[in-house]
């Protein structure tokens, strides 16, 4: 964009935007990475135009507004936000400004782990609280006293402190409890939350205490504020205070005598960060006198004398060499970004989703564009940022399609929806992708029925639906290119013993909307057949545990629906109708344990798995304390670690086939 006045209203419309979401929805839809791209664009158009700066710009504030449904309350000094910084580079630069400002190097510093949570405000009155306040817009905050006083380990009372003082932390969401919580209401049915901080803040602006006491929120406190005359002369003593006082102080701060030993200890954090049970992005680096700190001051943002050092994204830039589109097997469509292969995190990326339409819009995303990919939970890539600057002159939005890439039937989108479908049952990537989930690995794990053999199936016309797999003749299957008669024998062979494979395998396989891999294994637990499972009623539904009412409500519609229930009846008549076995394996010693599998294994942990939930016992993704053993390979590392410190049963893949041997299996 060639005009900066009009580039500069549109960032701060972003960024307000941003920032509501952030502060007032806990729900953001951008990394703080790209949000400070976004700042510090315009911070850097601002300064090079004067003449455009704005005293409502978010440049000028602090960020967050208060919520309407709680009572505010003003701070008696600032709550002012930090500046980032990326590299050692900006970290350095920063450094050397404020030793040019204070006329010498800085006479020490302490660096703390920066949490990923949400501020708060602690006031102290009588020695005792009287006020948690949220940040708020910085000079007003939400008063969320009710809920704060739930954290047991914030003292109500302070007898060696003095009469009145304030305290500032980070309120934030331990991993730990982030995963029970979550595993809680993926049973109940509810949404399960986006992340820890999303969590915390949610949590924290609950109207019933009583819940956010259930949620197991935490602190750690970063700042004692008192009156110049009882006040200390370094910020690490007022560390060292608060610690004595009984407040949490984050664990490992240091006082380091210059930034050549900071960068020691944001190099060790970097390596150890992985393993604490609560989310840190960086570390925030301080000057420890509280006169040099007094000397610099403030913006009206931010305070000078200190800086966030946040730990890069794992990721790199690659250009954007298409965009295309796929169906899922419930006929949505998501579009995909073909891009220039490019390493990230230990492997090559040359796709990655973009989800949804809107996130196409937010993101602005366009062929032949420069964008930053990381891999979300080291797993999946993702495309967190458009680097517009070098976009190329030409380039133009992406058009939203009007008709299905595959069949060409016309796509439709509900009001309440972000998803674009394909209403035509028919459509041959419909078909595919349904067909794709059936023969997967965990569902009927039908061997040598990759994409590209099933897309060839279809094609001939020799598969139409699930069921027809048992219909197809190997004669035919044989004279079909890249295929020949042993192949095609032993996709047959493959399909006789599909047809024994266990009821939990084909419920999953049925791609019911909501149901997974464990709400299949539970509802197998329950019910004898699928006949039986399609003639259950709400009740029955709910009253398992882990089955909540919108999953219930998904498996009810799926069987009402009479193409699905005529697939049933066909998948029946060729004699795939497994009955639930899962009694005639339940070990009553291993019966309900929880386990967790780390580590290199010598054998597939789905594998593992499945063995040890026809046991009976269940695994879990996280160490918690009702977490029973965990079974670690070499290489395992938090999650040992983790077990280690909660005192948890340790086992390797040996003694699990001795515990399994001592169970009767």
């Amino acid at each position: 964009m060639s005009d900066p006045a009009a580039r500069i209203e549109k960032l701060r419309g972003e960024i307000r935007r941003h920032d509501e979401l952030y502060y007032q929805k806990a729900s953001p839809e951008i990394s703080d990475f790209e949000y400070d791209r976004l700042f510090a664009e315009l911070k850097a158009l601002e300064e090079a135009h004067p003449e455009l700066r704005s005293p409502d710009s978010p440049t000028q504030r602090v960020g967050g507004k208060v919520l309407e449904s709680l009572s505010q309350a003003a701070h008696r000094r600032p709550m002012l936000s930090l500046d980032n910084s990326y590299s050692l580079e900006d970290l350095r630069a920063w450094y050397q400004r404020v030793s040019r400002q204070l006329g010498h190097s800085p006479s020490g510093l302490t660096v703390e782990l920066k949490i990923d949570g949400l501020s708060i405000s602690l006031v102290y009155e009588g020695r005792r609280l009287q006020r948690a306040v949220t940040r708020g817009d910085g000079l007003i905050g939400d008063d969320v006293s009710h809920n704060v006083r739930t954290i047991r380990e914030i003292p109500a009372f302070v007898p060696e402190g003095p009469d009145e003082f304030e305290v500032r932390g980070e309120i934030y969401m331990p991993r730990s409890v982030f995963h029970r919580l979550n595993e809680e209401r993926s049973r109940e049915g509810l949404a399960e939350f986006a992340n820890p901080r999303n969590a915390a803040a949610g949590s924290l602006r609950l109207l019933d205490s009583r819940e956010a006491a259930r949620r197991g929120l935490a602190i750690w406190c970063y700042q004692l504020l008192e009156s110049p005359e009882t006040a200390s002369g370094r910020h690490s003593e007022d560390l060292e205070r608060l610690r004595g006082w009984s407040f949490p102080v984050c664990p490992g701060y240091r006082r380091c005598s210059g930034l050549d030993e900071a960068e020691e200890v944001i190099a060790q954090w970097a390596e150890q960060r992985e393993s604490f049970d609560f989310e840190t992005d960086g570390a925030v680096i301080k000057l420890d006198a509280r006169e040099e700190q007094e000397a610099l001051g403030a913006t009206a943002r931010a305070v000078r004398w200190a800086i966030a050092y946040k730990y890069p994204p794992e990721g790199r830039t690659t250009r954007v060499r298409d965009i295309v589109f796929q169906l899922g097997r419930t006929g949505v469509v998501t579009p995909v970004a073909v891009l220039d292969p490019v390493q990230v995190s230990g492997s090559v990326v040359s796709r990655a989703t973009l989800h949804n339409f809107d996130e196409i819009e937010r993101l602005d995303v366009r062929v032949g564009d420069e964008v930053w990919v990381v891999k979300s939970g080291e797993i999946i890539p993702k495309i967190v940022g458009v680097i517009s600057s070098s976009r190329p002159k030409d380039s133009t939005s992406l058009a939203l399609p009007r008709v299905c890439p595959s069949c060409g039937s016309p796509l439709t989108r509900s009001e309440d929806q972000v998803a674009i479908r394909c209403p035509n049952p028919e459509c041959p990537a419909v078909l595919g992708a349904r067909l794709e989930h059936f023969v997967s690995r965990d569902a009927m794990d039908i061997d040598g029925l990759g994409v590209q053999k099933l897309e060839q199936l279809v094609e001939a016309g020799l598969l139409r639906d699930p069921s027809s797999l048992w219909d197809l003749d190997a004669e035919e299957v044989a004279q079909l290119p890249g295929w020949g008669r042993i192949s095609a024998e032993k996709l047959l062979a493959s399909l006789d013993e599909a047809r024994r494979k266990t009821l939990d395998r084909l419920i999953f396989a049925l791609g019911i909307p909501m149901v997974g891999a464990r709400a299949a294994k539970m509802l197998a637990e329950v019910f004898r057949s699928i006949d039986d499972l399609a003639r259950a009623d709400e009740e029955s539904l709910i009253a398992i545990d882990g089955i909540g009412p919108k999953v219930a409500d998904s498996i009810r519609q799926y069987f009402a629906e009479p193409r699905n229930r005529a697939l049933i009846e066909a998948l029946k008549a060729r004699g795939v109708s497994p009955v639930s076995r899962r009694s005639e394996n339940r070990s009553e010693v291993l019966d309900s344990l929880v386990f967790v599998l780390t580590g290199s294994l010598s054998r597939p942990r789905p594998e593992i798995q499945r063995r040890l939930e026809e046991l009976g016992a269940r695994v879990s993704s996280s160490v918690s304390s009702k977490t029973d053993y965990v079974v670690a390979g070499p290489g395992a590392g938090s999650k040992l670690r983790k077990a280690r410190s909660l005192g948890i049963s340790i086992l390797d893949e040996d003694g699990l086939e001795r515990l399994i041997s001592e169970s009767g299996n």
